[in-house]
């Protein structure tokens, strides 16, 4: 990176992130200030600032830094998200090379469905998503596989009443929503037709962490007229695959 577009403090405050984090106990002011070199109070509120936004958790008794619950949630998060983008690539790629159709991974990030992988399908129709799109959870069948098997308060917390269009075919009240969002719980399943992109069916089904929440979902995305004689095998096809990443994923708690 260019030093030219460094932010010195914040460079600063990442040096001191990085120390405090990288020691096997707990630390003093003290012990930072003279580690870095740093002026006392700059450290301080480096701490203190880190301390209050849960990256860092200050013992006040022995007024000592270490690690922090929301340091841990992201840690924990970023391996769960390594390995779930490393044991579905395989089965993406199966998927891809079976039915030649747009295969899709993504996470839920506060109110939006986020794409982490994708297989082009290899027809010459691509489509709107790409890596690190977001879109909405009411208008993907992806956001909808996963919003089905959510504990019901936590899909209370992230859908309003109204929902933005996103084509004319797309679901924009609740009522609706819940009625696709139950449908999928019963059948496994979730299907999205033009709701997204004009044109395009998709199929998607979650995959859930090991206290069996929906923590990412897998799509088959194709060309409405392409999708109408593969929805049933599609679907088969999709929850095998999404069953054998659950089972590979390291089974461990995050909170979503």
């Amino acid at each position: 990176m260019n030093d030219q577009y460094s932010v010195l403090p914040v460079a600063k405050a990442m040096q001191v992130f990085a120390y405090v984090a990288s020691q096997a106990h707990d630390v003093t002011l003290t012990e930072v200030v003279q580690a870095l070199d740093m002026p006392k109070t700059t450290v301080f509120r480096y701490l203190q600032t880190l301390s209050a936004a849960g990256l860092f958790a200050h013992d006040i008794v022995q007024d000592r830094y270490g690690v922090g619950e929301r340091f841990r949630e992201l840690a924990r998060i970023d391996t769960l998200y390594h390995s779930l983008r490393s044991t579905a690539q395989r089965e993406m790629d199966d998927l891809a090379d079976g039915f030649r159709e747009t295969i899709n991974l993504a996470v839920l990030d506060d109110h939006e469905v986020v794409y982490v992988d994708i297989r082009e399908a290899t027809r010459s129709q691509r489509f709107q998503a790409r890596i690190g799109h977001r879109h909405p959870i009411h208008s993907t069948s992806l956001g909808k596989a996963m919003a089905a098997f959510m504990p019901d308060d936590r899909l209370d917390a992230i859908v309003g009443a109204q929902f933005e269009p996103r084509t004319y075919r797309t679901v924009t009240d609740l009522r609706t929503f819940r009625r696709h969002v139950e449908e999928t719980r019963k059948r496994g399943f979730a299907i999205e037709s033009g709701e997204n992109e004009d044109g395009v069916t998709c199929i998607g089904v979650p995959i859930f962490n090991g206290q069996g929440i929906p923590i990412a979902a897998m799509s088959l995305s194709a060309p409405d007229n392409r999708m109408k004689s593969m929805v049933e095998r599609a679907a088969e096809a999709l929850q095998g695959a999404a069953r054998r990443v659950t089972t590979s994923l390291p089974q461990v708690s995050v909170a979503l």
